[in-house]
């Protein structure tokens, strides 16, 4: 995880080092209460949209 906003959505850095953005629902599907700068997640797309951003596997 990069950055986590106001709203709670999240900014997440990829391995390969790309910035892109997931929305608060995605957030919450996961089951997170917070995320932490560096934290490692897994993260669930459909297509180019993250449907949710899950506890690392």
């Amino acid at each position: 995880m990069h950055t986590m906003h106001a709203d709670g959505s999240v900014t997440l850095l990829s391995d390969g080092g790309v910035l892109f953005d997931a929305g608060a629902a995605a957030v919450a599907e996961g089951g997170w209460r917070a995320l932490r700068p560096g934290q490692r997640v897994t993260v669930l797309r459909r297509g180019r949209v993250v449907v949710a951003v899950v506890h690392p596997v």
